[in-house]
């Protein structure tokens, strides 16, 4: 894989209002002479313990422990490599990103998909003209006005039309001085069976542009506009620059909005997702006509932690709804299903009612589970112990998803009156087994996630470490009294010790990466290093609680020094624990220091 050069990403790190990037996904506020803080964008809180410093451009939640700077923020939430991170930012800011010597395949690959980007971004533009200004396309623009879609939102999603002659693509191309070859791998032209000629592989279709996260063209879905064409919906196939199931329809207009909301809502087609960003509700996409895929939900994860399911009310959405729910399990994915009226999708009932039923629906959605329990209850026979029992069997893995709760106790409550069965009886018969299920069900609730976190003794240490950053001047000079092999309890915090001390306090996640090590390739230091940075700029910094740190170490070291030599019973455990006393006298000193620095001394 191609690299960029260390100046490119010093140049895109420095280009970047992080400020501004972050509150794309999280509204933040001013905290501290160097810090914003907000609701963490990872995880689900109702207190903000997430954190910034826009100078330093790293960020740190105190909360679920995610860390990191710039490009660890994009690839976390944007659901790329370092590279694509990379890329993404480069273009967002504006800057020209210059290439380390580069092997010629890889040089050759990529200019190949840029070649193919470029045919297809080409292609949408010249279906977009055509399905305004051409009088072949006249039908297409009446089809998409009584679906009461409007010029504006249709240019938005650079609908288009592609004409009904079998060579117009192949010859504006060609003109573009694009080969047969490129136009057949982009997907735009396939070959006949008689005679192998090429030819355009969409005619007389409404064009949709399939469009990653970036908005970058990757294919299309077109529909038929006429009841002999077949098949109605004819989409771009596998290959190079389209994989199915990877991408969400509109994902690339409604990112910002549902990462500002807290929700997307997800529906099955095409005009369902133009209707429904027409409507005011700009947080929507659409699933392209495939199955949900893990690829998407992981999309759909990054986008917002709340997924509204607008999907048909017949057995194909409620599958979906089903595939939807088994791998939100695996994800920390809030599932809620919009109840739709039956027969209808959401551009059908937007166009019948309006769009304030469709904003009532989303309103009125449900928890899938209780949407799931309802679905199973409702299909059931009720009038035999054999058809109730079958209900059972199949509520079993529902309820095991569910912790001790209101909702569970209220769905129990359900169950026990729908199937005329005691409460005691129903919730003894909804319990689940012990076994894999179990574990599964604490990964879908969300405590199979990351460890504990750090111990007292950790804490010490970053709370000085943190304490360094923010007094620099007088964090060089404590640093350089400690054994770091001796005051620090792990290799990590070591590690970053070692290069606070031997580097930069003012710039901890910059420095000479030939003589300090390249931050990029040690994710774990440049984490921590990270928090320990939003640390440091949540309040002023008081010189007299880094001695205080300072001490606590010093101490926590003659402790350990101490019960090292009444087990070995060897050592002068007399001088140390003379040296502890004099220790603890500074200590002493030092923490009264504190007390008047901040006016927190009792009176």
């Amino acid at each position: 894989m191609a690299l960029y050069t260390s100046d490119s990403r010093d140049r895109v790190r420095d280009a970047v209002d992080f400020v501004e990037l972050v509150s794309a996904r999280t509204e933040l506020r001013r905290a501290g002479p160097a810090r914003y803080e907000g609701l963490c964008p990872f995880h689900d809180e109702r207190t903000p313990s997430f954190g910034i410093d826009p100078a330093q451009k790293v960020y740190h939640c105190f909360g679920c422990q995610a860390s990191g700077d710039v490009f660890t923020f994009v690839q976390e939430t944007e659901g790329v490599d370092f590279k694509g991170a990379l890329e993404l930012l480069a273009e967002r800011y504006g800057v020209e990103l210059q290439r380390e010597q580069e092997d010629p395949r890889e040089a050759e690959r990529r200019q190949r998909r840029a070649r193919l980007l470029e045919l297809l971004d080409r292609t949408a533009s010249y279906y977009e003209r055509y399905l305004w200004e051409s009088a072949e396309a006249k039908r297409a623009r009446e089809y998409l006005q009584e679906r009461g879609l409007g010029e504006e939102v249709l240019r938005a999603f650079r609908v288009g039309y592609a004409p009904s002659a079998w060579d117009r693509v192949l010859l504006a191309s060609r003109q573009g001085r694009f080969s047969n070859r490129e136009l057949y791998d982009a997907g735009l032209a396939q070959r006949s069976r008689q005679n192998g000629q090429l030819y355009d592989r969409f005619r007389s279709r409404i064009m949709f542009p399939l469009t990653d996260t970036r908005g970058r063209v990757l294919g299309f879905g077109a529909r038929a506009t006429s009841e002999q064409q077949q098949p109605k919906y004819l989409n771009t196939s596998d290959n190079d620059v389209y994989h199915k199931g990877q991408h969400l329809y509109g994902a690339n207009l409604a990112r910002a909005q549902a990462a500002r909301a807290g929700e997307v809502i997800l529906c099955e087609g095409y005009t369902d997702t133009i209707a429904l960003h027409q409507a005011g509700m700009d947080n929507a996409v659409g699933l392209m006509g495939t199955a949900l895929t893990g690829e998407q939900l992981d999309e759909l994860a990054r986008m917002a932690q709340t997924v509204l399911l607008a999907l048909d009310a017949d057995s194909a959405g409620q599958e979906a709804m089903l595939r939807a729910a088994g791998l939100a399990a695996r994800r920390k994915l809030e599932l809620r299903v919009v109840p739709l009226p039956a027969g209808l999708d959401p551009a059908e009932l937007i166009e019948r009612d309006g769009p304030e039923a469709m904003r009532a629906a989303v309103a009125e959605s449900v928890a899938f589970v209780r949407f799931r329990v309802e679905r199973v209850l409702a299909g059931g026979d009720h009038s035999t112990p054999e058809g109730r029992d079958r209900m059972i069997e199949e509520l079993r893995p529902v309820f095991a998803t569910l912790p001790p709760s209101a909702m569970r106790m209220e769905l129990t409550r359900m169950v026990s009156g729908r199937l005329a069965l005691p409460e005691s009886l129903a919730e003894t018969l909804l319990a689940p087994g012990r076994g894999p299920a179990d574990r599964s069900t604490a990964a879908a609730n969300g405590s199979g996630g990351r460890g504990a976190g750090p111990s007292g003794r950790e804490d010490t240490e970053r709370a000085f470490l943190a304490l360094c950053i923010a007094s620099p001047q007088q964090g060089s000079d404590a640093l350089a009294t400690l054994d770091v092999d001796e005051h620090f309890a792990s290799e990590l915090l070591r590690r970053a010790a070692r290069r606070l001390r031997d580097g930069s306090l003012n710039e901890p996640m910059a420095g000479d990466p030939e003589r300090l090590g390249d931050l990029d390739e040690d994710p774990e230091l440049k984490s921590l290093l990270a928090e320990l940075v939003v640390e440091a700029g949540r309040e002023q910094a008081h010189p007299a609680m880094l001695e205080v740190q300072r001490l606590q170490l010093q101490l926590a070291r003659l402790d350990r020094e101490v019960q090292r030599a009444r087990g070995a019973g060897v050592g002068d455990v007399t001088g140390l624990a003379q040296q502890r006393a004099e220790v603890k006298r500074e200590f002493d000193v030092a923490y009264s220091q504190v007390l008047d620095d901040t006016g927190e001394r009792e009176s």
